[in-house]
């Protein structure tokens, strides 16, 4: 039996977890073992829930979170593949709830699958998200290919170059990724430092996060929302190469172009 059983608004939540998945390793975002997603599924718990045992004993995060108190989280488990993932998202990762102390989380379900290793990375990120009243409730890290390759162009990593160039290959990226995409310098992978500086961003108002030779950091709504932001700007990293490929640098739109989609659409500033 499944803790997704009888409820369909969580099971509803993890297969949208399981078919983001599924897409990123299409894609070849998620080689291996490559990406995590964690999604706040609080509003989902019920009483039988938070009358549940835990299977485990109690974790310690590595920092107290005061704004995770009661939250509870379906996490991508440590060493487990997106495409295994997609296949069976309930052995291939576990929901968790934090404890009263908020420095600790215990494994309730259904396996004792134990998360990624980043989970204090993506647990920090959604401590700051609801300490703003954020209505933010997934974050994903993964590696799309075109946006990996152009951070590796010092050029590219100066604030907002990219994020104009992006917008300005296809009307869609600026109207479906309005915020752009905010850079934070290579770092340790799963360091603090890294979760710090990509809070930053994040407090920069920037909904995706490019972490220097590495992947990139999404923070929405819900995990599809999260990952069409990063499929949108990869899109135009996409249309970038391809003209140059073919021998030329692209025109992109103007910025009186790019000005008129956003009065449009009545996109963010």
């Amino acid at each position: 039996m499944s803790i997704l059983d009888n409820r369909p608004l969580l099971a509803e939540a993890v297969a949208q977890v399981a078919e983001a998945a599924g897409y990123l390793w299409q894609k070849g975002w998620a080689e291996r073992n490559g990406g995590n997603i964690t999604i706040n599924i609080t509003e989902h718990v019920d009483d039988g829930m938070r009358a549940m045992d835990a299977i485990t004993e109690a974790r310690p995060i590595g920092d107290t979170l005061p704004h995770l108190k009661g939250c509870w989280f379906y996490c991508k488990g440590t060493q487990c593949r997106m495409r295994d993932l997609a296949r069976d998202p309930m052995a291939n990762g576990s929901i968790i709830r934090i404890t009263d102390d908020c420095a600790h989380y215990e494994i309730v379900a259904d396996n004792p699958v134990a998360p990624t290793s980043e989970l204090p990375s993506h647990l920090a990120v959604h401590n700051y998200l609801l300490g703003k009243g954020s209505p933010y409730r997934a974050s994903l890290h993964t590696h799309p290919i075109e946006l990996v390759a152009m951070s590796h162009n010092r050029d590219f990593l100066k604030k907002d170059e990219l994020t104009d160039l992006l917008w300005s290959m296809i009307p869609e990226t600026k109207a479906f990724a309005p915020r752009g995409l905010g850079i934070v310098p290579y770092m340790m992978p799963s360091s603090k430092q890294l979760a710090d500086e990509t809070i930053k961003a994040i407090d920069d108002n920037y909904d995706v996060v490019m972490w220097e030779k590495h992947g990139v950091f999404a923070v929405d709504t819900d995990i599809m929302a999260a990952f069409d932001q990063v499929d949108v700007l990869n899109k135009s990293a996409n249309i970038y190469m391809c003209a140059r490929s073919m021998g030329f640098v692209p025109d992109g739109m103007t910025p009186e172009q790019m000005r008129e989609i956003s009065t449009s659409f009545n996109l963010p500033k």
